[in-house]
């Protein structure tokens, strides 16, 4: 496990200047799955201490899909929405409001028409 991040997820374009989507505490990582982003997001990930790691600014929507894909490379984040895959099971998710899990399982209709999907949430003191 890495040292923990927060990454804050920002909805640049509601409201006179934008809205918090979500803010989430998790291990360090390259890649957060996002579920129901929405079209427009600007992100940034922080250490413990505050110190700025990554920034994305107006990640647009790639694809009407219900999860977004944000990996980290050189300091600069970059948004996929897709369909998740089996590499992506293990990944963390976060929801709407901040709450982190691991993605277990995923499945969809090849039109895409339905989904199924799990997540493992788990927290201590």
């Amino acid at each position: 496990m890495g040292s923990p991040q927060v990454w804050d997820l920002w909805y640049p374009n509601a409201a006179a200047q934008g809205l918090p989507f979500a803010r989430g505490r998790l291990d360090a990582t390259d890649v957060l799955l996002v579920h129901a982003a929405p079209e427009t997001l600007d992100v940034a990930v922080r250490n413990d201490d505050g110190q700025l790691l990554a920034r994305g600014t107006g990640l647009a929507r790639t694809a009407e899909r219900p999860m977004a894909r944000l990996t980290v490379e050189d300091g600069q984040i970059r948004r996929e929405d897709l369909w998740p895959v089996a590499a992506d099971f293990g990944r963390p998710v976060i929801l709407p409001g901040g709450e982190v899990g691991i993605l277990l399982t995923w499945w969809n209709a090849e039109d895409g028409s339905a989904w199924r999907w799990q997540v493992e949430f788990y927290n201590h003191r």
